[in-house]
């Protein structure tokens, strides 16, 4: 979940953009909240020491001893991963405002479809900044989130998503480096990602998929799987890679 935190000092001004974003999270299924709505600085500093924070929109001529420049220059020595989005009508500050790493920036008033298309571009960085890939021999990158399992044929593995499988010669034991701790095996011939599980079949041993693709799980595997499933824990799951 995105934690957004907003500052203005303007009250009207943050309860519309508050109702703003929370149509926008609706509208595209963005799994984000509004942690805090603060008119001060001093309110910023005091909730970052404790909370999570991934975007902060702010306000860069608050009425106050401290500007919005000078908030996100506190902020951003804190922490450098936040994204910040300033908002201003004083079209002068906008160069100041990208010495801090600013996302994007938005004149006021501030438009419906502007903010809307500047969050939804900043979910999409959220995603591609934590996404990892597997580099596979002909240097085909694939996103990990994407592997659905990856299947063993003789000296082949075959990396499946749900759109497109990729073969590549190598072994389990040489890609277990590679892999996170939500990949684990469930088959001589299969290592799954359980996040990407959509249903667990214990009676026909089938793990099946969104896509409707499946693998089985094996005897000597199912215990250590169905404890990961059920109680994700992701702990030495690539154990057996070897074996």
């Amino acid at each position: 979940m995105l934690h957004f935190v907003l500052c203005d000092d303007n009250i009207q001004i943050l309860n519309r953009l508050e109702k703003t974003l929370e149509t926008i999270f609706l509208k595209h299924n963005i799994d984000a909240q509004i942690s805090l709505k603060a008119t001060t600085s001093d309110e910023i500093f005091k909730y970052i020491e404790k909370n999570q924070v991934d975007v902060l929109i702010l306000d860069i001529n608050l009425k106050s001893s401290f500007s919005g420049c000078d908030v996100a220059d506190v902020v951003r020595k804190k922490n450098k991963s936040i994204y910040i989005i300033f908002l201003t009508g004083h079209l002068e500050y906008v160069l100041i405002a990208y010495k801090y790493k600013t996302f994007d920036y938005l004149p006021k008033p501030i438009s419906d479809e502007r903010l809307e298309e500047t969050i939804v571009r900043l979910v999409e960085d959220t995603k591609n900044a934590h996404a990892r890939f597997i580099k596979l021999n002909n240097n085909t990158l694939i996103n990990e989130d994407t592997i659905n399992y990856i299947r063993k044929d003789g000296t082949k593995l075959i990396f499946c998503t749900d759109t497109h499988n990729y073969e590549t010669y190598s072994s389990f034991s040489k890609i277990e480096h590679c892999l996170p701790d939500n990949f684990m095996r469930c088959h001589k011939s299969y290592i799954i990602n359980v996040n990407n599980v959509a249903q667990f079949i214990p009676s026909d041993n089938l793990v099946l998929f969104e896509n409707g693709s499946f693998c089985s799980v094996g005897a000597k595997y199912k215990d250590k799987f169905l404890e990961v499933f059920e109680n994700g824990n992701f702990t030495n799951n690539l154990e057996c890679v070897n074996k």
